[in-house]
């Protein structure tokens, strides 16, 4: 494609209302670029059941609540709220700050899987009902019933105790009301407490509460409202005259009677724009804070967007949070705003629009009166109102005697380089700014100057500058190139290889790396990723073990965690697939694991395990020569047998304890009991 830079036209300066005009020399990457609520008269105990489409009809009752049936219950967690790098997937069910109650089997069925597992849902059971739903139990101390002793078979007979089993219809059969666990706080678990889901026949996690009919469970507070946003989407785009995202956040509570929130100032806004909203539920009788099931917007009377969370493809689906979010504001800002319109690259099917997937074009002398109603499962609602008066851009200038010297910085929004000078120039325009490509270079004027800081305005797709120059002061262009998403592609520098599939990322990529002293910088952690990325790392010099040595992720405080990697067949490269952006080494490791007897008895045995660096792997423990199960709890890293192992050898006489770790350094532990 033609080049913009260009040495025929030096110094003329290129203000905003030519750049469009440039952009057409050449073809740019494509990538980058409702319904009535319900009326609420009177607050329900219980949420309405909602159409699941091809799905079963599901009457209410058909579903018993699977912790204190019949009693009052309290939600830790509700469906779809936000979490790290996914959508909560389910209920989590509040178990009075204890393990071992009872969980009972909410239909009819049969266990079609189980699991048991020191990370995620730790051990976890599924039960499959007639209509073809599945339910399932996470974080749970102990199975019971026939599936118990299947497992506690197959876990001898593997010699392992973490283990995933499936069963055929009809192997396992369970009566509603049946027992068939007992609580608990195991695998990724931050406390006790029953994690429950309902599953279609795809494996997608559906809204337990859409079901209805759960007396337990009381909701009569409407949801929350924190903080609001309007976001500039466009290079012509701007909210209060800059480009950019403006966070409102109400000084005032709520009308009374239901009457929400209202914002009295006119926001000034031209453009497109992206609404994007912050809030949270509460559930009658607990103060943490649990998610919004459902936002919807209208501009003007009319439906603009719409998402409900009452299905989420598992577990692919699930990573899309990190695209139905605020991503990086999250990770710059700390607020977790929901993006009110269908961003590039969210395939979610949670969400009702029109073509412009939420998106709001924002004309020059009109008036947008924008209702934004945010909901739970029970019905209860908060609206948000507020409007948007058009306005069109025009450059203005405010100034600061704080700034007494030329000063240069720049990031990327969306496709878009952002530079902000620092001019101390009195004149009444703010200086230009050029961008160079080798030899050639591009002039830009300023957008708007907010106290004496000049922003300007660049789409890098009509191409990459090498550098950026302001008033003497020069600034290297750190992104090496542009990943396309949507497709395979391979970038690569001296010391690593990138290596993108079609659904490693949400949109197209800038790409920064760097490297320095055995540290690689890949791109940015505040970026997300859909899918992983394979990351091929080059050392400068020979590995001595590359058989212990591996990839770790290391944190700014010098934390390290292990990746792993294989090395390739001359020993110079090592590969794995990274989860994030950051920052990593190569290390090795060549320390064994540590553990020690912590008590005997009676009661069985506990060992107190640990590793300096790569974590972990696998552990055996024979007792006069013959294997004896134990269970790992990582939350405080110990191994002890369980009393209702019924197939293990007599905790007594010799016996080996054998510790792996991910680099294949064993310790052997010799006790006697």
């Amino acid at each position: 494609m033609p080049d913009i830079f260009s040495l025929k036209q030096p110094r003329r300066l290129l203000g905003l209302a030519l750049l469009p005009l440039l952009f057409t020399l050449g073809a740019l990457p494509a990538s980058c670029s409702g319904q009535e609520p319900d009326t609420v008269t009177q607050k329900p105990t219980a949420p309405a059941q909602a159409s699941t489409g091809a799905r079963p009809e599901v009457p209410n009752g058909y579903f018993l609540f699977p912790i204190k049936p019949g009693v009052q219950n309290y939600l830790a967690g509700s469906m779809g709220e936000l979490r790290p790098n996914h959508f909560h997937g389910g209920l989590d069910i509040k178990t009075d700050g204890r393990v071992d109650l009872p969980v009972y089997a909410s239909a009819d069925g049969y266990i079609s899987r189980l699991k048991r597992s020191s990370f995620g849902y730790g051990n976890v059971l599924y039960i499959t009902h007639p209509n073809g739903l599945t339910t399932v139990y996470g974080h749970l101390n102990h199975f019971k019933g026939p599936v118990s002793e299947e497992l506690l078979r197959q876990q001898y007979a593997k010699q392992t105790y973490e283990l995933e089993l499936f069963f055929e219809k009809d192997q396992f059969p369970v009566k509603r009301g049946e027992v068939v666990a007992l609580s608990g706080n195991t695998g990724g678990s931050a406390g006790p407490h029953l994690h429950w889901e309902v599953r279609d026949a795809k494996d997608n996690q559906l809204n337990p509460l859409q079901f209805g009919g759960f007396p337990e469970i009381q909701d009569h507070v409407a949801p929350q409202l924190q903080a609001f946003a309007v976001e500039a989407l466009g290079i012509e785009a701007r909210v209060q005259g800059r480009f950019g995202k403006s966070v409102f956040v109400p000084k005032a509570p709520p009308l009374p009677n239901g009457g929400g929130y209202v914002w009295t100032d006119t926001i000034p806004a031209f453009g497109h724009v992206g609404l994007l909203v912050q809030g949270f539920d509460r559930f009658d009788g607990v103060w943490n804070k649990n998610g919004l099931q459902r936002v919807e917007v209208r501009v003007n009377g009319q439906p603009l967007y719409k998402h409900v969370v009452d299905d989420i493809p598992f577990p692919e689906g699930s990573r899309q949070i990190n695209r139905h979010v605020d991503y990086e504001w999250r990770y710059t800002q700390g607020r977790q705003f929901e993006k009110l319109f269908v961003d590039d690259g969210n395939d979610l099917s949670m969400y009702t629009t029109g073509p412009a997937k939420g998106k709001l074009r924002v004309d020059a002398g009109k008036i947008y009166t924008v209702e934004i109603i945010l909901a739970d499962s029970y019905g209860n609602q908060t609206p948000l109102q507020f409007v948007l008066r058009g306005e069109q851009p025009t450059y203005y200038k405010t100034r600061s005697a704080l700034v007494k010297k030329p000063a240069l910085r720049y990031d990327i929004s969306r496709n878009l380089l952002v530079a902000v000078a620092a001019d101390p120039d009195t004149a009444a325009t703010g200086g230009p700014l050029t961008l160079y490509k080798g030899n050639r270079r591009l002039t830009l004027k300023p957008s708007y100057t907010v106290q004496s800081e000049n922003t300007y305005l660049y789409d890098l797709r009509a191409g990459l500058p090498d550098s950026l120059q302001f008033g003497g002061v020069t600034k290297r262009f750190d992104r090496q190139g542009l990943i396309p998403s949507g497709q395979d592609f391979a970038f690569s520098t001296h010391n690593l290889q990138l290596s993108f599939s079609p659904k490693t990322l949400f949109d197209t990529l800038y790409v920064q790396t760097s490297y320095k002293t055995g540290l690689w910088t890949v791109h940015l952690p505040r970026t997300p990723l859909y899918e992983t990325m394979r990351v091929s790392l080059r050392p400068d010099g020979p590995v001595a073990d590359p058989r212990r040595t591996a990839i770790y992720g290391v944190t700014a405080k010098g934390g390290k965690a292990y990746v792993g990697g294989k090395w390739d067949a001359t020993g110079t490269t090592i590969s794995a697939p990274i989860k994030a952006f950051g920052q990593f080494r190569i290390l090795t490791d060549t320390i064994p694991p540590s553990g020690r007897l912590l008590s005997k008895g009676a009661g069985g045995v506990v060992f107190k395990v640990g590793d300096d660096l790569s974590g972990l792997a696998s552990y055996k423990l024979e007792v006069n020569g013959q294997f004896h199960l134990l269970r790992f709890e990582h939350k405080n890293a110990t191994l002890f047998s369980e009393r209702s192992d019924k197939l293990g050898p007599p905790l007594r006489g010799p016996a080996t304890l054998r510790l792996t770790d991910q680099a294949g350094n064993e310790k052997v532990i010799n006790v006697t009991l």
